[in-house]
């Protein structure tokens, strides 16, 4: 069966700030590991990497609307020891909201709500939780990143 990791971000940062982060390799160069950008067959495909263990990762931008979505899919096939080895062929998919603040949070003021999600994982596969920590401090950063510049 498949499942989707899911995680929310609320960022005090606009919301073009944070699609630059996300929609660019410059941009997610910052708060996740170095990317490479190259054009092929109409599309952009990102590729950094995260050691001889792994191999490069290769993920294809498939879809970007400025300021409210990303989506990528997983092109690049790795050892099966790697946690990428999970990825092939699942979908990263950020969306930006602008919205308030709910009442009970001690401000009244506009956030930026990024959503992510990682689908078309195997829900039996050994690297899930791993990954969906790993996200999740990855999202960590880019909200720093986003909230610092």
């Amino acid at each position: 069966m498949k499942t989707t990791l899911k995680h929310e971000t609320w960022i005090k940062a606009p919301a073009t700030k944070v699609y630059q982060a996300i929609s660019t390799a410059e941009g997610i160069s910052t708060w996740w590991d170095k990317q490479r950008a190259i054009e092929t067959d109409g599309y952009v495909v990102l590729e950094h990497n995260p050691g001889p263990e792994h191999g490069v990762v290769k993920i294809k931008v498939l879809d970007q609307v400025k300021d409210k979505r990303v989506e990528w899919v997983c092109i690049s096939t790795h050892p099966a020891t790697s946690p990428a080895s999970a990825w092939t062929g699942t979908h990263v998919v950020f969306e930006i909201a602008r919205r308030m603040v709910p009442p009970w949070a001690s401000s009244k003021r506009e956030i930026t709500a990024l959503q992510f999600n990682h689908s078309g994982w195997d829900e039996d596969n050994e690297y899930l939780g791993f990954c969906n920590f790993a996200w999740g401090q990855v999202l960590e950063k880019l909200k720093e990143v986003c909230e610092s510049q």
